[in-house]
């Protein structure tokens, strides 16, 4: 009798802590992710989930958002966004709360606004660079938008070439939904992350990697060229070079490059970091 009370309280005591986790924090509903030979990885598509509270939801193009019609309205604005994770505003931000979704606010709401419907389609995945963006317009075009706007920051003039390696052996980026919450946080937060070998060389990628990355932007500006598109350029500090220690030389000499190139490119360039540093 005793045993089959002990039982029943760990049972019980086991679906009380599976059902918080999963209805407090959408543990056990994680976004996973699928390799893709050419962009490397992306969010896997048609999946919608609650982490931490905050509503995500993947359309089939791997965007984060809502399906879009095939055309914009006539008389609408579409703005295609690529970035990584800053556009993407992985778990902690929700769908409202987005980048997209607060331009998209923002372009409406403007009084020079002549649209009748304004969308800002929002395709990004954590950790991608110009050569992951790059492949996603390559794979499934600019949806007819008539901007383009390309996020990126610090880090991501030195983003190696798009592989899929962490797909399903990096914790960040599952290929499958865990059987339970539990073991979804068991294997982020306690088990310890097995490296992965082959990503060594991957990150050890040789050549100059700014004067690489610099081409394919350089390759999304023709691309945008061709559907008479507009393509805005937006560079993001990283946290640590707002403050201390600042930015380190060699980042200083790579956002050189690129505004230079920005320049000869007549691309059309927006430097966040370039305006903290002025205001502050």
């Amino acid at each position: 009798m005793v045993l089959i009370v002990i039982s029943a309280v760990v049972v019980g005591l086991f679906l009380v802590v599976e059902i918080g986790l999963r209805s407090l924090f959408g543990f056990g509903n994680p976004l996973i992710y699928i390799g893709d030979e050419e962009i490397g990885y992306l969010l896997a598509p048609n999946q919608r989930t609650r982490r931490f509270g905050n509503r995500i939801e993947i359309n089939e193009y791997s965007m984060r958002g809502s399906s879009p019609e095939k055309m914009p309205a006539p008389s609408g604005l579409r703005v295609l966004l690529l970035g990584d994770s800053i556009a993407n505003g992985g778990w902690w931000t929700d769908q409202t709360n987005t980048i997209s979704s607060l331009m998209r606010r923002s372009l409406a709401s403007s009084s020079n606004s002549n649209y009748q419907e304004v969308e800002v389609l929002n395709a990004s995945a954590n950790s991608w660079g110009p050569r992951n963006e790059l492949a996603y317009l390559k794979k499934f075009g600019d949806f007819n938008a008539q901007a383009v706007v390309l996020i990126i920051n610090t880090d991501d003039l030195f983003a190696t070439a798009p592989t899929s390696l962490p797909v399903g052996r990096d914790r960040n980026y599952p290929d499958r939904k865990p059987p339970l919450a539990l073991v979804e946080v068991w294997q982020r937060y306690i088990l310890k992350q097995k490296p992965i070998p082959e990503i060594q060389a991957v990150q050890n990628e040789p050549g100059d990697r700014v004067g690489i990355n610099l081409e394919a932007i350089a390759k999304i500006q023709a691309l945008t060229r061709q559907t008479n598109s507009q393509l805005l350029l937006v560079m993001t500090p990283l946290l640590r070079e707002i403050g201390e220690p600042g930015p380190r030389d060699y980042e200083i000499k790579a956002r050189q490059r690129l505004s230079d190139f920005t320049k000869a490119q007549q691309i059309t360039y927006v430097d966040f970091f370039a305006d903290i540093q002025f205001n502050h």
